[in-house]
């Protein structure tokens, strides 16, 4: 299972940067501004990943799903709270959302198969 993890993680580092390699100025603001938006503020880092991870789920962008399943656990969510938020983005999203939290809860397993398990 920890495939899953290092594929995705090489992918989006290999594409992200053959993105920016060509300069363009939009693109480099979209990526910088994604960054910065996640940066501690009026809500800490923690709730910004959740806050992330409920609007991916929604949205149902599964590499967005991926990105902030790996972040929320790098914060130190449980699988409990991970779960709690995932069951709020399955609500607000409604049952269309069911597939990408099929494969949400398969990248969380091979995050905790490749990490261990946060507590």
């Amino acid at each position: 299972m920890n495939d899953l993890v290092d594929e995705f993680d090489a992918y989006r580092a290999k594409m992200n940067d053959r993105i920016l390699k060509d300069n363009n100025k939009v693109l480099k603001r979209i990526f910088n501004l994604d960054t910065n938006s996640f940066a501690e503020g009026a809500l800490d880092k923690k709730t910004k990943e959740l806050l992330g991870l409920v609007a991916s789920l929604v949205l149902r962008c599964d590499d967005c799903v991926k990105y902030h399943l790996e972040s929320s656990y790098k914060s130190g969510f449980s699988k409990e709270q991970v779960v709690e938020a995932l069951s709020i983005g399955t609500l607000v999203g409604g049952t269309i959302v069911i597939p990408h939290l099929r494969r949400a809860y398969e990248y969380w397993d091979a995050i905790e198969d490749k990490f261990g398990q946060n507590e």
